[in-house]
């Protein structure tokens, strides 16, 4: 039985990891400082499984790395914090933090001598080459990375990500690790708190916000419903690339944040007036990736858009049924 490492992994896209890759067969270690992922029935249950571990353990501090052991054929690193409230409120913490875990589990890892392991950066660290710059959309791996403001805090987690594909890409040089980075493009789903677009949206549907507010409104982008970016994770993981870069997203599913939030609107039966407000400094009018590297592949995009917000708000719903509203 081949064995798993992921950090990260009581947080969204971790933790819909870390199910697939116990139903795949895999023995599973869940890494999590549960710091914003959460505990709850979900991962209590899933942590009965006979081929999972959970070991809690804060990156940030060397010393604790210990506590994973050290036989692992996979390492996917997807501990990070997230969320744009957090980088407009915590940008220290947010750029600490994410910087020194992946320090330190690059530094554990070169010890090991054995294995694959996975970065998760972000369309966050290209997004300032779109709007100061200008560049190709559909977007390829290819494009150079920017910070726009160091002085703006929006920037603090495009910056930690930027830092984490430079340190990946020179460990790698330096000792020869076999690894691979992935760039997340917009990843949406059930459980995945309440700090992104679409759970704040429908929670604000929940509450019957009228007039709706939004911030921006003709920006686009393509969402990737959770499922999909996992299969593709793992593919990119189980595949021969290595010392390289993959785009992660769906191409399909590009779409106006207005549109979005009415689309969310229709499938929850609400009518309201939607007011639009300027758009935050620092926002992207557009992303889109192109996925043809990962097409390469073998993957497709499975799940339409409209599928995966019901999905998504079939979830939530069920979750406020027995939870306060934020």
């Amino acid at each position: 039985m081949k064995r798993a490492l992921v950090t990260g992994g009581a947080g969204f896209i971790g933790f819909a990891l870390c199910k697939q890759l116990a139903v795949s067969g895999y023995s599973v270690v869940v890494c999590d400082n549960l710091s914003r992922g959460k505990m709850d029935n979900e991962l209590k249950t899933f942590l009965k499984k006979p081929n999972v571990e959970f070991v809690q353990c804060d990156l940030t501090k060397p010393e604790e790395l210990a506590k994973l052991g050290t036989n692992f054929d996979y390492v996917y690193h997807l501990a990070a914090v997230q969320g744009t409230k957090n980088f407009y409120d915590k940008p220290a913490h947010v750029s600490r933090t994410n910087i020194l875990c992946t320090i330190n589990l690059l530094d554990w890892f070169v010890q090991l001598k054995k294995g694959k392991i996975l970065f998760s950066s972000s369309s966050e660290a290209y997004a300032s080459t779109i709007s100061k710059f200008g560049g190709k959309i559909p977007t390829s791996e290819d494009i150079p990375l920017t910070i726009e403001d160091v002085y703006n805090p929006r920037w603090s987690y495009a910056a930690s990500k930027l830092a984490g594909e430079v340190l990946f890409a020179n460990y790698g040089k330096a000792y020869g690790i076999d690894f691979v980075i992935i760039r997340y493009h917009n990843v949406y789903g059930p459980r995945m708190g309440f700090d992104h677009v679409m759970p704040e949206f429908i929670v604000r549907t929940l509450k019957c916000e009228n007039p709706f507010n939004i911030y921006g409104g003709t920006e686009t982008r393509a969402f990737c419903y959770v499922d999909d970016a996992v299969h593709a994770t793992q593919l990119v993981m189980e595949s021969k690339a290595t010392n390289e870069t993959i785009h992660i997203g769906n191409d399909k599913t590009e779409v106006s944040i207005i549109d979005f939030a009415k689309d969310i609107h229709k499938l929850m039966n609400y009518k309201t007036e939607i007011k639009v407000n300027p758009a935050p400094k620092g926002s992207v009018a557009r992303r889109c990736p192109d996925i043809t590297k990962l097409r390469s592949l073998g993957f497709e995009p499975k799940t339409a858009l409209k599928q995966g917000l019901k999905q998504s708000i079939d979830w939530y719903t069920n979750y406020f049924k027995t939870n306060k509203l934020p």
